[in-house]
């Protein structure tokens, strides 16, 4: 028996995990001889992440959550280490699977290779090349010490090579978070206050902000949503806002008609908005996948990204974190100037199937 363990530190981990998750059972319908535990490190505690939300996903709850929010970075880091490695001691596995780039990504590589155990990156290979995001640190870290790299983009692939990577040992799969998409865009449910402002189709813009970049400093939070409502016309903004922003926030006192906070919204409910918004302004990389295959444009507040091909392919574009951009790619969007998708290679829905084939592959091969 193969044993996996699969490793989860915030709410994104879990969309992008959950495709795996089908893919292994799938594989275990047919008789193959496939084990998951998924362990939650608890890093970002999120209160609508109840068990509405795994049956969403149509997942189990996690086996174990490790409890692991709150403190610096290093303790953080700390507790996730300490608490993961009695975790993997007692539940010893084959191969750690890790997502994405958050604290719980690294730690747990760390823990893994100490302990013997071989560690697949999904999402491997991402650059922002921005090392004042913790972020970035987490991608270099796990990367320098993983055994089986799954990548999302041709680009990603080079960062790897470039950084001395075994080219064997990358398997360019595409997405996960996108086969999440694909799978439960049918099941995109309207949140409350799509019928409490009676909104329609792209009559509404869809905003979200919580990187320390732009919420951090009062002033720079404040100008930013200055610019936004001064240029977007007479559009509603609807502003689902993470607790780290909401706190910074209350202390502006900025009201605005047309300004809607609401309260984090449920992943069907959040895209639900987006699909049918006129416009995205947001500083986050995932929300930037998902509006690129959506076709919706979006504007990403940050002067990097590790996601080019929302760019390039995709309907994104990089305004920066100077407020004063905002009006420029407001007036395109409302000159109905902005570009179309394309195809991003790879981004079809079926990543996870990839993903979980290699994985048996390079097993048997072993054997």
């Amino acid at each position: 028996m193969y044993k996996i363990t699969i490793i989860a530190g915030a709410r994104p981990n879990f969309m992008k995990i959950a495709p795996i998750i089908h893919a292994i059972e799938a594989v275990k319908e047919k008789g193959e001889k496939l084990e998951y535990r998924l362990v939650h490190t608890g890093q970002h505690y999120d209160k609508n992440m109840s068990g509405s939300f795994f049956e969403q996903l149509g997942i189990p709850e996690p086996h174990i959550n490790l409890e692991c929010s709150g403190g610096t970075q290093a303790e953080q880091t700390a507790a996730i280490l300490i608490h993961f490695e009695k975790e993997l001691m007692a539940n010893p596995a084959d191969l750690v699977l890790v997502v994405g780039d958050v604290t719980s990504t690294m730690a747990c590589a760390l823990v893994a290779q100490k302990l013997h155990t071989k560690v697949a990156h999904v999402e491997a290979g991402i650059r922002s090349d921005d090392w004042t995001m913790p972020e970035e640190i987490n991608r270099l870290v796990t990367d320098s010490i993983t055994n089986y790299f799954f990548t999302t983009s041709e680009l990603a692939n080079e960062n790897l090579l470039n950084s001395g990577a075994d080219g064997n040992a990358i398997f360019y799969v595409g997405n996960t978070m996108i086969d999440t998409l694909v799978k439960q865009r049918p099941n995109f449910r309207a949140p409350k206050v799509w019928s409490d402002l009676e909104l329609k189709p792209q009559s509404y813009i869809v905003m979200t902000l919580h990187r320390p970049a732009n919420v951090d400093e009062e002033s720079q939070l404040k100008a930013m949503i200055g610019e936004i409502i001064a240029h977007s016309r007479n559009v509603p903004l609807i502003f689902p806002m993470h607790p780290r922003t909401a706190k910074i926030f209350s202390r502006l006192k900025i009201e605005h008609p047309r300004l809607h906070i609401v309260e984090p919204l449920s992943y069907l409910e959040f895209n639900y908005l987006v699909e049918r918004a006129k416009a995205v302004i947001t500083d986050s990389g995932g929300i930037t996948e998902e509006a690129s295959i959506m076709n919706v444009p979006c504007m990403t507040l940050r002067d990097n990204t590790e996601r080019p091909e929302t760019i390039t392919l995709g309907t994104n574009e990089l305004v920066g974190t100077n407020p004063k951009a905002i009006k420029k790619h407001l007036d395109k969007l409302f000159k109905n100037q902005w570009k179309e998708g394309k195809p991003i290679p790879l981004w079809d829905g079926k990543t996870a199937k990839r993903i979980v084939d290699i994985i048996l592959e390079v097993n048997q091969n072993k054997e």
